[in-house]
């Protein structure tokens, strides 16, 4: 890996995702999420999007554009010699300001130079081709990425501690589906400075077992259901939504909203890659991808906690048909 020093930041020479077969990695453009959100490059973030400050201490936080370039930074130290991609984000919830200039400015009159901006919730992804599988015919490629969503801080107060969620995993390249688990997952890292974060993402990936966790999805193609039970579990999906709490607690969590669900019988239909066979049956691995694609539709601040979610279900479900031990949807 070529390392090119810039203002004392170390930062990786990445390869842009055209420059990859394109019969065996999709483009940036097929997004690994879509609800709510848009695409945008490093480049656009670094040079228009202004940084938010703690109101007390006018102390800036980490501004997205550090949290993806550490990434990339530890992504290539800790995967020296392997093929990295350029990263591919995601953002909602635009926060727009102008400049004071351009106070009581009507806003079709604002220059371009006159306008603020910055995304309260962003997600990215990097893929690492080079470190791939084959899953029933679907190749996975590994990927490391994170979620940051400024109004789980307080910018009112002085600086604190900042809150993000990390992952590695693998990326379907069938459908750029995020394979991911709980064991390549952080969801509450709490750091004050991008060095501190760079030591949890060193820690994070260097703990990552990428042959335990293809191993998982390994187990899945060979087992299927039957539509019956797709029927019953799509059923119960609908009543756990609707369940008190307290019924809730005792049952194995369901990832998806009703919302979601549509689209997973929707896919078991007429999904190209992931659809029933012709006698209605699906196996573990399809229809895990079929909860993976719906998961697309989720919000930045809820897209990791339900992938997360989605491989638990169904590893659940593959843990209790091989041992024939109760399983509330499905038994």
């Amino acid at each position: 890996m070529e390392l090119i020093k810039v203002n004392e930041t170390a930062q990786l020479k990445l390869v842009s995702s055209t420059e990859v077969d394109s019969e065996q990695h999709s483009s940036i453009d097929i997004h690994f999420m879509a609800a709510n959100t848009i695409p945008m490059t490093l480049k656009e973030m670094q040079e228009s999007h202004t940084i938010p400050v703690f109101a007390k201490d006018n102390e800036s936080v980490i501004s997205n554009q550090e949290f993806i370039q550490t990434m990339v930074y530890v992504t290539g130290q800790a995967f020296s010699g392997e093929k990295i991609l350029e990263p591919a984000i995601r953002v909602s919830h635009p926060i727009k300001g102008r400049i004071p200039s351009a106070v009581g400015k009507p806003a079709k009159e604002l220059q371009k130079h006159e306008k603020t901006l910055y995304y309260e919730r962003m997600a990215f992804v990097i893929e690492i081709p080079s470190i791939n599988s084959n899953i029933a015919g679907n190749n996975l490629s590994l990927a490391v990425g994170g979620v940051r969503a400024y109004n789980l801080e307080n910018l009112y107060s002085r600086k604190t501690e900042e809150r993000f969620k990390l992952f590695i995993g693998f990326q379907n390249k069938v459908c750029t589906n995020l394979c991911i688990s709980t064991d390549g997952v952080m969801l509450d890292v709490k750091v004050r400075t991008p060095a501190e974060l760079a030591h949890v993402l060193y820690r994070m990936m260097g703990e990552f077992n990428v042959y335990r966790e293809l191993e998982k999805f390994n187990n899945l193609p060979g087992t299927l259901i039957t539509e019956s039970q797709f029927a019953q579990i799509v059923g119960r999906a609908r009543l756990y939504q609707n369940m008190p709490l307290k019924d809730k607690k005792e049952l194995p969590q369901f990832p998806l909203s009703d919302s979601q669900v549509n689209l997973v019988v929707k896919d078991y239909y007429s999904d190209e890659s992931f659809c029933r066979n012709d006698l209605g049956n699906i196996n573990l691995w399809r229809l895990y991808n079929l909860f993976t694609g719906a998961n697309k539709m989720s919000y930045i601040d809820t897209f990791l906690d339900r992938g997360v979610g989605c491989q638990s279900f169904v590893n659940g479900l593959y843990e209790a048909i091989g041992v024939n031990k109760h399983h509330w949807f499905i038994s």
